[in-house]
């Protein structure tokens, strides 16, 4: 894309590479240039949409919970669930240490 037929310039490019902090050379915002300008021109074309109809939505397709609702129920017997452990220490399972010795 030329430079005369972009939506951005190269000063404007050069401000929004400033404050992303990035450090871009001539070459990457003259190419910057025409990809936001690109963007900027899809942007625009949805924008023009019309979609006065269209009610606003979070996900295009109806969605509905599918869990169950919560409810307390008796917990497993702690003596059964660790006589099935393959390692249990002071009545708690007994796994690998993975982070090491300090706290």
């Amino acid at each position: 894309m030329t430079s005369s037929a972009a939506r951005i310039s190269l000063d404007e490019v050069r401000h929004v590479a400033r404050l992303a902090r990035l450090e871009l050379t001539e070459d990457e915002i003259a190419t910057l240039q025409g990809e936001l300008s690109a963007l900027l021109d899809h942007v625009d074309k949805v924008r023009r949409l019309d979609t006065a109809d269209i009610p606003p939505t979070a996900h295009p397709l109806p969605l509905e919970n599918v869990l169950r609702p919560d409810e307390v129920q008796p917990c497993l017997d702690r003596d059964v669930v660790l006589a099935a452990a393959p390692a249990v220490e002071s009545d708690r399972f007994l796994v690998p240490s993975i982070l090491g010795d300090a706290p």
